[in-house]
């Protein structure tokens, strides 16, 4: 009944995406390599639950 009050957890994770890409490419800019790759890493983490989450929500 109240469903669009739930908050999508989707859209917070590809809004952290983003972010953590952004924050990437400007490290990347900078010449810090490894808080890139870091980074890089993290986004990718973020990536791999936001498709967990898509497949679920398919499922149901």
């Amino acid at each position: 009944m109240f469903g669009w009050l739930k908050s999508d957890p989707v859209k917070k994770l590809r809004k952290a995406y983003d972010q953590k890409l952004e924050q990437a490419m400007h490290a990347q800019r900078n010449g810090d390599m490894r808080l890139y790759a870091d980074l890089t890493a993290e986004s990718e983490e973020i990536w791999q639950t936001i498709q967990q989450l898509e497949k679920a929500a398919v499922k149901s």
